[in-house]
């Protein structure tokens, strides 16, 4: 697919519908904020086109819908303070109107990161003053896409979802009383801790990184599952963990260690759990490592990563949340500072989306035809999100340009993938 044009209408600042009450203008961040990257969460929803559909009166209903979504999302209007106190001062929150010079259809038809990048408000990996910001696109087909951009110093996934729920509730006319009322209060929870080092600054190589999409069907799955006795989102990991690691091996200088770190939603895991509508950053990283101290593997490795992914996830419950939430520092979190200072280790970054109604996401207008986080470029990231019905997996892995040619001719690998489309 050629390259195409996505021409900017216009760029406005929404605020909230009413001023924040001057007794929730100062917010605390919590410990788990402290450890956020400094980067904004990327997600498009992409929607078909439908007849008589109104793209001024759209738009209008997007913008205040908005505005009264941010009356109970007030924070999201704010600026961070240096401090890690966010300043609820209702500054607001960026919108801009798109025009697209295609039809929806070709970009479906291509996974093509430059062009998908078009479509939100900015450079995820940029520095910007809002906490959030919204991309309003419509096709020459009638067809639509929202870009929207969350800053990961205040919110996680899960809390992006919640928000584009919430949001889209909102835009269909649902009442007051059913509206999600969303929780502030993390920081309580999790009291922000004095760091000896410098966290959240993630480091972006210098190398070339290019993306990767893989499709996993419910049959592939399955088979996965059998094959490493795991849960599907540890059998996909481990595979693409494992297919990862063999790229590296077969360098002239390998890594010596290989380290999984797989972020883990905190808040079914704590004792009582957490509505899922807790606001801000509520996740924390399980880490496997694979060093030399560990047995050769052989034909069962699928298994055997498997295993070490599943223990180390499962080792984050009610006992562990509590460790995180007292006065000392993880013992995880200086063993992952150790290990990455060693030099001689390769790092893996998994994240699923698996659980996150992205596909509920209504505006007025239907479900999205297609929700995807496109990734950033960082070497080695895998984000995991669910395929529209609900049996898939699609992944999207971020690699060396250099790893992607044996990457997209793996044999071992390519079995498993349904639909794959590298550009």
């Amino acid at each position: 697919m050629e390259m195409m044009k996505v021409e900017i209408i216009s760029k406005e600042i929404i605020k909230p519908s009413s001023p924040t009450p001057h007794e929730l203008r100062n917010l605390k961040g919590s410990f788990l904020d402290q450890l956020a990257p400094t980067t904004y969460i990327p997600i498009i929803l992409f929607y078909q086109p439908k007849s008589g559909h109104d793209f001024d009166q759209a738009k209008n209903r997007l913008k205040k819908s908005l505005q009264q979504t941010l009356n109970r999302f007030y924070p999201l209007a704010g600026s961070v303070k240096e401090d890690h106190f966010i300043d609820c001062n209702d500054k607001g929150v960026e919108f801009y109107e798109a025009r697209s010079a295609c039809n929806l259809s070709q970009v479906l038809q291509h996974f093509n990161l430059e062009i998908l990048n078009q479509f939100l408000p900015f450079e995820p990996l940029g520095t910007h003053e809002v906490l959030l910001a919204v991309k309003y696109n419509v096709f020459e087909c009638g067809g639509v896409a929202i870009g929207v951009c969350f800053s990961h110093r205040i919110a996680d996934g899960a809390s992006a979802t919640t928000f584009l729920g919430a949001w889209s509730a909102t835009s269909r006319g649902e009442s007051d009383e059913d509206h999600v009322c969303p929780k502030f209060d993390v920081a309580t929870y999790f009291p922000p801790k004095d760091l000896p080092w410098g966290m959240g600054d993630i480091k972006v190589t210098k190398e070339k990184i290019v993306t990767r999409r893989l499709v996993f069907d419910k049959s592939s799955i399955a088979a996965l599952k059998e094959k490493a006795s795991s849960t599907r989102v540890e059998a996909v990991s481990a595979l693409i963990w494992k297919r990862l690691i063999a790229i590296n091996k077969s360098k002239p200088a390998p890594a010596i260690v290989h380290v999984a770190v797989h972020a883990v939603n905190l808040r079914p895991r704590m004792v009582p759990p957490l509505p899922t509508h807790s606001f801000g950053n509520l996740w924390y990283f399980a880490m496997a490592v694979l060093s030399p101290l560990d047995h050769q593997l052989d034909h069962d490795d699928d298994r055997t990563l498997s295993i070490k992914l599943s223990h180390v996830i499962k080792e984050i419950d009610g006992d562990y949340v509590k460790k995180l939430q007292s006065d000392e520092f993880p013992d995880t979190l200086m063993k992952a500072v150790e290990v990455c200072s060693m030099g001689d280790e390769e790092l893996y970054k998994f994240t699923s989306w698996c659980r996150f109604p992205l596909y509920e996401v209504d505006f007025g207008w239907g479900e999205p035809t297609w929700a995807c986080c496109p990734s950033m470029p960082f070497k080695n990231l895998v984000v995991l999100t669910s395929t529209r019905d609900g049996h898939g997996i699609e992944a999207t892995v971020n690699i060396l340009e250099e790893d992607a040619v044996v990457f997209d001719r793996d044999e071992e690998l390519l079995p498993f993938v349904s639909w794959k489309i590298a550009e």
